[in-house]
């Protein structure tokens, strides 16, 4: 039986509505500005439109392209992930955005918790190692919740810690911090981990592999 077509009632066409979500995520846009920037190439919506598209769209679309990467990357053995959290407010209250960096920059998992503790770190490296698999070596920083976690799934022995080692994963939330700053921060939960889930997808598409050409980077893409 074949899935119903997600844009059979929508004018708009899936390419279109495809673009205004995706400039959405990528670019630190408001929601007018993808208005604006369309309207200049003759497509003419409210900004209402890309809001409702983005909400029903952009998980599908995230879920797409987190499928071929799990895919690719369970299909070979992985050298080193990078584990951090970040701080993050909803509506001035404090909560922890834990993120896994693969060697090259790229966002395997982001996930939200009230807490900074062990029972959310090792909800989140099971939740990443579920999806991706385990790598060689896990670099974090000094968190002790970490190497407690990971004593726990049986990976201790694969863990290090460094001053300087973590560099990759603190340059990945530059990016989240410049979008954050557009939206004027998030008021819910739920809101935050939906769109850092698809925010980190929209955003590893674009973002140059080592030894990885235009054409091949064109076809990741589309």
């Amino acid at each position: 039986m074949t899935k119903p077509d997600p844009f059979k009632y929508f004018k708009t066409s899936r390419e279109i509505i495809r673009l205004a979500v995706m400039m959405y995520v990528r670019f630190p846009l408001s929601l007018r500005n993808v208005e604006d920037l369309l309207h200049e190439r003759g497509i003419d919506f409210s900004h209402e439109s890309v809001r409702f598209w983005w909400n029903r769209f952009g998980p599908m679309f995230a879920s797409e392209i987190r499928k071929k990467r799990a895919e690719r990357l369970r299909s070979g053995p992985q050298w080193q992930w990078h584990l951090d959290e970040m701080f993050v407010k909803i509506n001035g209250e404090r909560h922890y955005l834990w993120r896994a960096v693969d060697h090259e920059g790229e966002v395997l998992e982001s996930f939200v918790t009230k807490t900074r503790d062990k029972k959310a770190a090792l909800k989140f490296i099971r939740k990443s190692m579920k999806r991706y698999g385990r790598p060689h070596v896990l670099v974090t920083d000094k968190l002790r919740s970490y190497g407690a976690a990971l004593k726990e799934v049986g990976a201790a022995d694969r863990h290090e810690t460094g001053r300087w080692l973590n560099n990759r994963a603190e340059n990945s939330h530059l990016p989240f911090r410049r979008r954050e700053r557009a939206m004027q921060r998030f008021r819910r939960m739920r809101s935050l981990q939906m769109f850092v889930a698809v925010h980190a997808s929209v955003f590893n598409d674009n973002v140059p592999r080592r030894g990885v050409g235009a054409p091949t980077l064109g076809e990741v893409r589309s």
